[in-house]
């Protein structure tokens, strides 16, 4: 596969789950700041955006001015608009390794958002953070179900399984100094939509441990920090062309997404807690460290020349460069 489609389906699946992940988070945030009056909104709002890298706007700020930084900012890095345009750029360019009917959602999507931030405005941003989420529930389903599962299926999987790791870290690092008494764990769960399902596994009891226990450590739960991990090794494992060394690993990336798996793996449920910033800390930093590899082994690989018109006597020479993943 070429290079540059490798990077585009890499990044549309980071993007879209970008914008997924921040429109649950968000939704979830609004709605408590309307609810709870006790809640200090500039505190609240100024410590979401700095959980998920934002830069704050200057003044204090309310549930208005935390969504406009967040969801329908077009100049800012990380806001909702800004991650679902960077992914249509990215599917535009890539449009011979995606579906028409990927295309079609996400071109859709994009040219919904004024219409969902009009909406937002007069009935507030639950109609956008709704919009955004179910359409990326159904460009979810339509790569799944249109796409052959070959190498440009797994770099997609591969940016989302990133993706929804740093997302979920992050989410969690919001709460990692609250008391285990805390309501706020309940936040938690629905910002990763988690809650039902939680409540299932563990017969309704609401425990800080179990829920981070449930978030970071769960095998079965897709959005789990664990799963996700998992699944993005899967994908890197599959993408190897020599997965046969007497040696091991061979690949950055692969001991990376190995080791964080590892110690996630054989952690004891009962000491989740113990530390917990520090290993979310410890998470985010591989998700660098992870994305830093991935580039470099497949997006930035030398370029291979193959030369077009050599030997026709004319003294020149051109080359068709092009990097292959």
């Amino acid at each position: 596969m070429l290079a540059r489609n490798a990077e585009s389906l890499y990044w549309i699946g980071r993007y879209v789950e970008r914008a997924d992940d921040t429109a649950r988070i968000l939704d979830v945030a609004v709605h408590q700041l309307f609810e709870d009056s006790t809640v200090d909104p500039d505190r609240s709002s100024r410590l979401l955006l700095r959980v998920l890298g934002i830069d704050p706007p200057h003044g204090p700020m309310d549930v208005w001015s935390l969504t406009d930084a967040v969801a329908f900012s077009r100049n800012r890095g990380g806001s909702i608009v800004d991650s679902l345009s960077r992914a249509r750029e990215n599917a535009r360019g890539a449009r011979e390794v995606t579906s028409t009917e990927m295309w079609e959602c996400l071109n859709t999507m994009y040219n919904g958002l004024a219409e969902r931030e009009r909406a937002a405005r007069r009935l507030g941003p639950h109609e956008f953070f709704s919009y955004v989420e179910s359409r990326a529930a159904m460009f979810a389903g339509l790569a799944d179900s249109t796409l052959s599962r070959d190498d440009g299926y797994r770099f997609l999987l591969l940016g989302r399984s990133v993706e929804r790791v740093d997302m979920t870290v992050r989410l969690l690092l919001s709460r990692a100094g609250d008391r285990n008494s805390s309501p706020a764990w309940v936040t938690v769960l629905r910002s990763a939509g988690a809650q039902d399902t939680y409540l299932r596994t563990y017969r309704g009891a609401l425990d800080a441990n179990r829920v981070v226990e449930f978030i970071l450590l769960d095998r079965l739960f897709p959005r789990s920090v664990f799963h996700a991990i998992t699944e993005a090794e899967r994908c890197l494992a599959q993408l190897d062309v020599s997965p046969n060394s007497r040696v091991g690993t061979r690949d950055e990336a692969q001991r990376i997404v190995g080791r964080a798996r590892s110690e996630l793996e054989f952690l004891p449920p009962v000491v989740v807690m113990e530390d917990l910033q520090e290993r979310l800390l410890a998470l985010q930093k591989t998700c660098r460290d992870l994305q830093e590899a991935i580039a470099q082994q497949y997006f930035h690989s030398a370029p291979w020349v193959a030369w077009t018109d050599a030997g026709t006597g004319s003294g020149g020479v051109t080359a068709d460069v092009e990097g292959e993943a």
